[in-house]
């Protein structure tokens, strides 16, 4: 990224807004990073993790940048499992694939196939993460399928290790 500069963005609350506009858009165009709302480039906390590690964002508060493991503990008391969440983000972005929370669908994350951006068609699944050390209930697996089954994607399920790898299961509903 030699040449670019670096996105300048504050911290509020649970979101992240960019400052340097063109910049953003830039990268929304070409990567899809962030939501436009009210004419704004709003990060969600974990693409913001991803991007401050990418070295593409500086994150600011009260005009004064924030430390990377600053903002992290910050997140991690913001957010429900958000290491997991972060985990797997980063492992799916890092595989080529366009993540982007899901919370009006009830569920995390829905991911747009490789070579798909959100706008050019529908993501293909539904993904929630897990830390394999707290695992999940039957009843918590039976609303990840309906929640997957009513937005018609397929269901994703990250487990995030010890040593923080992901293992990823699809479950698809299939008829005898």
């Amino acid at each position: 990224m030699a040449g670019i500069r670096k996105i300048s963005a504050y911290f509020l609350g649970r979101i992240v807004i960019a400052e340097n506009k063109s910049q953003a858009n830039e990268l929304y165009d070409k990567s899809r990073f962030g939501e436009l709302k009210d004419n704004k480039l709003q990060y969600s906390l974990v693409e913001a993790l991803y991007l401050v590690e990418k070295g593409k964002l500086i994150i600011k508060e009260d005009k004064k940048a924030v430390k990377q493991d600053d903002f992290i503990k910050r997140a991690i008391n913001l957010e429900k499992d958000f290491w997991t969440k972060y985990i797997v983000f980063r492992d799916m972005r890092n595989r080529g694939y366009i993540v982007k929370t899901a919370l009006k669908f009830g569920a995390d994350f829905r991911v747009y196939d490789r070579g798909i951006k959100p706008g050019d068609d529908h993501a293909k699944w539904i993904l929630f993460p897990v830390a394999e050390s707290k695992g999940f209930t039957w009843y918590t697996f039976s609303a990840m399928n309906r929640v997957a089954h009513s937005t018609r994607k397929n269901l994703l399920v990250g487990i995030v290790d010890s040593e923080n790898d992901v293992t990823y299961y699809e479950i698809k509903w299939t008829k005898p």
